[in-house]
């Protein structure tokens, strides 16, 4: 038996949940996969799988040993990388699924950034709403605001996404006045459809949280949809700050209540946790940590404070690291 392609094998089927699947990806026969977990299992004493005709499944003791295996499967395949002349194996591409509200206007000058410091590396960039799984998916990372989809992930906070009531200037001028969250009751309203509190809205004043059941008149997943409805004064929408700085900048939108928001989402890293090693994962969740943890740009721009609170919690999080 060859232990370190049984791993291989073990890893790539532990994270496929399917044996086809991890045969896909190294290139081999379905039999192969089937024979190398199964000389696995023998050299442990254990049955690393619970399987079914539809999928297969870790069982508790192969949970403990997929963690030891995928990271040193990646740390083999990182020398080998370097033993051809890659001194950090910072070379390849790298599958990336990203939300468009983080994509568009803010991650081109992040791919730009990292290239120009590591030109061998490439990008295929995926820009959708959709909650994925990277694993089942084929992505290297996805950058979201969900919680991972299982314990084979491993989510790296980037940023707080902050969000803010607002409509366009017109619109708040011609409608009645809104000077508490009831007054939302009078008004047409938008939301972005992932949002986790639904049709109620915790809004958070200080340490007052009002909540309050809204019925939009518009559910969408695209947060650049809520904001042409807003730019178009069709009603209030709720939007990320990260998408609304622009316009609140440049006066084409205003805020509505600046006092009340909902608890703020994370943006994170979330990976394959056999990734965890892979140089060119680690050196982008890296780099994009630096650049954005702590404070956003877009929030630094309309004079948005995190809380005491929520900047202790991050840099535990930073110490942990």
């Amino acid at each position: 038996m060859d232990l370190f392609m049984s791993m291989e094998a073990f890893v790539r089927a532990a994270e496929a949940q399917s044996f086809a699947g991890a045969a896909r990806q190294l290139g081999v026969a379905k039999s192969v996969v089937t024979s190398r977990v199964k000389q696995l299992e023998d050299h442990f004493g254990v049955p690393l799988f619970h399987r079914s005709t539809r999928a297969v499944r870790l069982s508790e003791l192969g949970e403990t040993y997929y963690r030891e295996c995928a990271e040193l499967v990646n740390k083999v395949h990182d020398l080998s990388g370097r033993s051809r002349g890659d001194p950090q194996a910072l070379a390849g591409t790298l599958n990336i699924h990203v939300l468009p509200g983080f994509a568009l206007g803010h991650f081109s000058q992040t791919l730009i950034e990292f290239r120009a410091a590591y030109p061998r590396v490439e990008f295929v960039v995926t820009v959708n709403d959709r909650v994925i799984d990277p694993v089942q998916e084929g992505f290297d990372l996805a950058l979201q605001i969900y919680p991972p989809a299982s314990n084979l992930l491993v989510e790296r906070r980037l940023f707080p996404v902050r969000g803010v009531l607002c409509a366009a200037p017109g619109y708040l001028k011609e409608e009645p006045v809104i000077e508490t969250p009831l007054d939302l009751l009078r008004h047409d309203f938008a939301r972005y459809s992932y949002y986790p509190w639904g049709d109620k809205w915790p809004l958070m004043r200080g340490n007052e949280c009002f909540e309050i059941a809204l019925n939009p008149v518009l559910k969408t997943n695209s947060v650049h949809l809520l904001l042409e409805f807003a730019r178009a004064g069709a009603g209030v929408v709720y939007l990320p700050t990260m998408v609304a700085a622009a316009d609140l900048l440049e006066r084409r939108l205003e805020r509505v209540l600046p006092e009340y928001a909902a608890p703020p989402l994370w943006l994170s890293a979330v990976y394959p946790a056999s990734h965890r090693s892979t140089t060119k994962v680690k050196a982008f969740v890296d780099f994009l940590r630096a650049r954005y943890l702590r404070e956003p740009q877009w929030d630094k721009a309309l004079g948005i404070s995190p809380p005491d609170d929520e900047t202790k919690s991050v840099g535990e999080e930073l110490a942990e690291d």
